[in-house]
């Protein structure tokens, strides 16, 4: 009778805890996606409905919020296509690197194995604005002032993604593999392109998403560089936009670019969640 109990007991307290669980994951859920809900409702409402307060419910204006930014003077698709060059080659550009870099760092052995480690974990305490005046002047000097290559190929140096990536790799590379691919003759880049990388798959996915995002939403170093109008991304013109006068504000017209903005972050996640979800889901077996 006591060894039932318990186990009507023991059953009991795991129903609850799941309830608990499952509820405190509904309410964060609620809570993240709430403000995308006003995002959405307010992109279909007019200036005048807007300054009337919030209402839960869509309105009929996201069409004439859309003509009305695209016949405006910003070159929105042109900002998406400048955004979203920028933040695919950064993305590219710093995983495969960081990736790289973390694969020498844990194969090789040399004598500054520890103080480069060192090294590439103390820039990730330099912030970006303490270097932005140092950067201005060199690429200016470089003569690459209001072009894309300022802002896509420092991304190579991430130290962040460098030290995600040699975290992942201590866990899922044994050494044995990268030795039994020299034994067999392979070369080091082809090891580290047909065997590293594949095992990498759920940790690039991730940091590619985060580095995506953060290049998709950077708005300090992008606004120093560009000058042209047509070369300038998303964010730049989202913040013109808002910093119009009175009389050619419509406050309808920046929550659909908003709006807009956030579709490809969306539709990168989408691409890429499935290669998160077979990580996790591997390292749970290997468990």
């Amino acid at each position: 009778m006591n060894a039932e109990y318990m186990k009507e007991e023991s059953g009991a307290n795991v129903h609850v805890r799941r309830a608990i669980a499952y509820t405190v994951l509904v309410v964060i859920s609620f809570l993240c996606l709430f403000w995308f809900y006003i995002l959405i409702i307010n992109a279909t409402r007019s200036k005048g409905e807007l300054t009337q307060g919030f209402i839960p419910f869509p309105s009929s204006h996201l069409l004439d919020n859309w003509k009305g930014l695209i016949s405006g003077t910003l070159p929105v698709w042109k900002g998406l296509r400048n955004s979203l060059g920028i933040a695919l080659c950064s993305a590219a550009l710093s995983t495969y690197f960081s990736a790289m870099t973390a694969y020498a760092i844990h194969v090789y052995d040399f004598k500054l194995k520890k103080f480069m480690f060192t090294f590439i974990l103390m820039i990730m305490m330099i912030p970006t604005q303490v270097t932005a005046l140092g950067f201005l002047q060199l690429i200016g000097k470089m003569k690459l002032d209001d072009s894309f290559i300022p802002l896509i190929i420092p991304s190579i140096a991430a130290p962040a993604v460098f030290f995600y990536m040699k975290q992942y790799m201590e866990s899922t590379l044994p050494m044995a593999l990268v030795e039994a691919a020299r034994i067999d003759g392979a070369g080091e880049f082809r090891t580290f392109n047909g065997i590293v990388i594949p095992l990498m798959k759920p940790a690039i996915a991730v940091q590619a998403i985060f580095t995506f995002v953060a290049s998709w939403n950077n708005y300090f170093t992008p606004a120093l560089v560009l000058h042209t109008d047509t070369k300038k991304t998303l964010p730049i013109l989202i913040a013109q936009l808002r910093s119009a006068d009175w009389l050619k504000f419509d406050m309808g017209q920046v929550y659909v670019m908003i709006a807009f903005s956030i579709f490809p972050v969306v539709v990168m996640y989408l691409i890429l969640s499935k290669y998160i979800v077979a990580g996790v889901a591997l390292g749970s077996v290997k468990g």
